[in-house]
């Protein structure tokens, strides 16, 4: 298991390597570069950037490439673009500054954001804390209600329970998460109805004098609807995926030899079909969970005021803020590799008899 574990690791190398070049290339056909911007501004063109220019931005890794035709340029100072073309490193070769962003990204040195005028991991940490309270009750909590509840309706096939709790759970899978979010702030954030919980923000203004009990109360109070609009349609498919594997798996052979022998319902259930069962179920995982971790959470924390990786994206990429999106596209093209090793490495709990050291990579 070592073995596949360390070839899997020097794989990622690659992998990493092939999305940031792939996307540098992509980025430097793409018209509106900072640059552009800035001058767009100074000749007062309406642009679509959320931010304003920090003169003392500083690039240190970048990916988009100055057309000094653009005519926002015209009557300007060629000095003055100049000076901007240095500030946003595009004096420098492509070749030469996708270099140079590969090796600051292997000491995760992102640079400075060109809007913000701070450093990109410190605009990261800042954010983080909104994506994982978001991401990982999500998940959590989808894959605790799909999972107990898809063996339910696989015990229980054709019943009312089935056919009640499909309805239940395709109704869910159909609305939208953003206007369930909308419903819920309307019925209990004071709008037409309760004002029950906050209509923004992950934690109070007095969260640092609470004690523990009171931190964790209102931790969980802000977190609450945002989760629970998340998590209404997440678990649709982990629950038909669940009740559909129980199943092909129940109707093999060797299930109905064990219930010949005399084995009680639950141990045939959790002591056989369960592990062969779960394989397809874990084999989703990763792509959920990095999903709700960072991309699928756009729209519920705009709604509820919280300010994330997601929104930061976002902005990133309209206000071509490249550090920042770039430095989001390897955490998140990290994040993704080293969860599905995980994922691989959870096969082998689940089940004993899977030997990836056999297999080829």
């Amino acid at each position: 298991m070592a073995a596949y574990i360390a070839r899997r690791i020097l794989l990622m190398i690659p992998t990493i390597f092939g999305i940031l070049l792939i996307s540098f290339v992509i980025v430097q056909f793409a018209p509106g570069g900072p640059v552009e911007r800035i001058l767009a501004q100074l000749q007062g063109l309406n642009t679509s950037a959320t931010a304003n220019f920090s003169g003392g931005a500083e690039a240190r890794a970048s990916s988009a490439e100055f057309s000094s035709k653009y005519r926002g340029a015209e009557g300007l100072d060629p000095k003055f673009i100049a000076e901007l073309n240095k500030q946003f490193g595009f004096d420098k070769p492509p070749g030469e500054r996708f270099l140079l962003m590969l090796k600051n990204y292997l000491r995760f040195d992102f640079g400075k954001s060109y809007y913000r005028d701070v450093p990109v991991i410190e605009l990261i940490k800042e954010k983080l804390p909104v994506s994982i309270s978001l991401g990982i009750w999500m998940t959590l909590l989808s894959y605790l209600i799909s999972i107990p509840l898809g063996v339910a309706k696989a015990v229980r096939d054709g019943s009312r329970f089935d056919v009640w709790s499909s309805a239940v759970v395709i109704v869910g899978y159909a609305i939208p998460s953003f206007l369930f979010a909308i419903l819920l702030i309307v019925l209990f954030c004071g709008g037409s109805f309760w004002q029950i919980f906050p209509l923004r923000g992950l934690t109070s203004e007095n969260f640092a004098a609470l004690p523990l009990p009171g931190k964790i109360e209102d931790y969980l109070w802000h977190v609450a609807l945002p989760v629970l609009s998340l998590t209404l349609g997440a678990f649709a498919t982990v629950t038909f995926l669940t009740k559909n594997s129980f199943l092909d798996e129940i109707r093999k052979q060797y299930v109905q030899t064990a219930r010949m022998k005399g084995l009680t319902e639950r141990r045939v259930l959790y002591g056989h079909v369960f592990r062969n069962a779960m394989m397809i179920v874990v084999a989703g995982f990763p792509g959920a969970f990095v999903n709700a971790f960072f991309g699928g959470a756009l729209l519920i924390e705009t709604i509820f005021s919280l300010d994330g990786l997601g929104l930061l994206s976002y902005e990133s990429i309209v206000d071509r803020d490249y550090p920042v999106v770039f430095a989001n596209l390897y955490i998140f093209a990290l994040l993704g590799l080293v969860v599905n090793l995980l994922s691989d490495l959870t096969y082998t709990w689940i089940d004993p008899r899977i030997d990836f050291e056999t297999r080829e990579v």
